[in-house]
């Protein structure tokens, strides 16, 4: 590929902006080799325009979905909810850097023990009450009850209380200090609703978002038109969008093809390269924190023995997987839910590689000749976490470990599956800093601990990096603590995928943010029609 195209490329995809495209074409002396066409495509590109109705095809919608944000998950809700209906504090923007949403700016304490958010003067719910401090902390109470399920929970376990000053000020208290409480004001599960009575008020699912939701159908379709007050200017310039829960990959694609959607996540990577040749359509891929993943109960035999979680680990082959699922999409992962995308990534930690001969070693260790087990897989998990399976099963049976592939539904996959079978197929976006990512899904207290791991040093250390203000202190912590999952964890991650999906040409947006699908769940608001 030639200078220029690899230029296009970026800019086109939203990996680049004008100002950067026209400084490199400069300096590289290409300006005049750019055709008409596509001076035309950046002026109309950098001019957002109104109008239009936009409609997504993905995966993971279930009927069991609700609009109450303690029930947030991994289907599609948290996507239109905190894409389109409504906002949390704080937003990942394309760098991954949190910056503030309802929010206008925080402050915080030496410690990092006690953090003041003020919030925007500007913002109104749907259905016009103005925002005010009473709502975050009804909105954020939701998740602190007694009673509540929500997988928020966990993440808010250091606030001992949330107080108002004014209208527009609130306080957070921490018992313990935490360098990164605003990423975690950023997370779907706090988006804020209006309060009533002291009382989150989320059934209307008002909210203050760039669209209103007119239509909610559980794991058929969700459906919002633009919200003429936003108080984000320059955003949310569709008239009307639309969510469609669409689990089968080549449904997904079908309805792309054939005008059915503007855009799909998780694009068939094998055939991604076919797309991309269409006339009209844009693959777009962007390296974040996603990552596939195999968890298995810790506290349930036989993985309650390292020895058999390492004996599995070695078997699977990872680079067979990154180049037959992945097509190149990705790279292999480490056992550990930090990736190359976050800022303390372990650069030191040894590659696990495929061994048989090591696997068959550890499971002599735990006192067996073979191993025999079940493997819950539904594409719902992840593209192709069926044929996943398959691989593995073959892999794996070179160590002397039958792994039987249990093919499950993709509709209720995350409510009846994940979290119930002992050993299933999952995928995490991942999070944008390395305390949201363990504290969510390996604090040995979190609901969404799906391997019911439990290891003392490592919860002790997640305690104390989380308040530790010195950078390579910190680094040393979690550096650590990723070679304690890697070897000690029950979750097999055998890849660390790129964030791939396809839209039509005449759709235009910014730099892509990478900390989530189809740019940060937020092409909803973010994006526009040129054409």
């Amino acid at each position: 590929m030639s200078e220029l195209m690899k230029l296009e490329e970026l800019l086109l995809t939203g990996r680049i902006n004008r100002r950067q495209f026209l400084g490199r074409l400069s300096v590289l002396g290409l300006a005049g080799a750019v055709s008409p066409s596509l001076w035309k495509t950046i002026a109309l590109a950098e001019t957002p325009k109104k109008g239009g109705n936009f409609r997504i095809g993905l995966t993971g919608g279930s009927t069991a979905e609700s609009l109450d944000p303690a029930t947030y998950g991994t289907g599609v809700i948290n996507h239109f909810m905190v894409g389109a209906i409504g906002n949390c504090l704080a937003e990942i923007d394309h760098n991954g850097e949190v910056i503030p949403e309802l929010a206008e700016s925080w402050e915080t304490s030496p410690g990092a023990d006690a953090w003041t958010f003020r919030l925007r003067r500007d913002v109104t719910f749907h259905n016009g009450k103005t925002l005010a401090a009473d709502d975050v902390i009804a909105s954020i109470n939701h998740h602190r009850g007694e009673d509540t399920k929500s997988a928020g929970k966990p993440l808010l376990k250091a606030v001992t209380e949330i107080r108002k000053v004014d209208d527009r000020t609130v306080v957070f208290e921490l018992g313990s200090g935490n360098a990164d409480f605003p990423y975690v004001l950023s997370e779907y599960f706090f988006i804020i609703f209006p309060s009533k009575d002291g009382r989150c008020d989320w059934k209307s699912g008002v909210a203050t978002g760039g669209y209103k939701l007119t239509e909610f159908e559980p794991g058929v379709r969700y459906v919002g038109e633009r919200n003429p007050d936003y108080w984000k200017k320059g955003r949310a310039h569709f008239d009307r969008v639309e969510l469609v829960p669409l689990a089968d990959q080549a449904t997904r694609t079908n309805a792309l093809m054939t005008g059915q959607v503007d855009c799909i996540g998780s694009v068939d990577l094998s055939t991604a390269h076919l797309l991309k040749r269409k006339s009209g359509l844009t693959i777009n891929a962007v390296t974040g924190t996603q990552h596939f993943t195999m968890p298995m109960f810790t506290d349930v035999a036989p993985f309650d023995d390292v020895n058999v979680r390492l004996a599995l680990k070695y078997a699977i082959n990872r680079e067979q997987l990154v180049k037959i699922l992945l097509s190149g999409f990705g790279q292999v992962g480490n056992d550990s839910p930090i990736t190359p995308a976050n800022r303390y990534f372990n650069t030191d930690m040894a590659q696990r590689k495929y061994d048989p001969e090591k696997a068959r070693y550890h499971l002599k260790q735990a006192g067996l000749d073979s191993l025999t087990v079940e493997l819950h897989a539904a594409d719902a998990a992840f593209p192709k976490a069926i044929d996943a399976g398959v691989l593995f099963s073959e892999s794996a049976a070179k160590a002397g470990i039958e792994i039987k592939v249990v093919r499950e539904p993709n509709d209720g996959y995350w409510s009846n599956v994940w979290l119930k079978k002992p050993f299933v197929t999952c995928f995490w976006s991942g999070r944008p800093t390395e305390d949201l990512m363990f504290t969510t899904a390996y604090a040995a207290d979190s609901p969404w601990n799906d391997a019911h791991w439990k290891n003392e040093r490592f919860n002790k250390l997640l305690v104390e990096a989380r308040t530790e203000l010195d950078a390579d202190r910190r680094r040393a912590m979690y550096w650590e603590m990723q070679e304690i999952v890697r070897n000690d964890g029950g979750t097999i991650i055998p890849v660390y995928a790129q964030y791939v999906f396809a839209s039509r040409s005449n759709l235009a947006h910014g730099p892509l943010a990478a900390n989530r699908d189809v740019d940060g769940w937020k092409s909803m608001e973010r994006w526009w029609y040129m054409s």
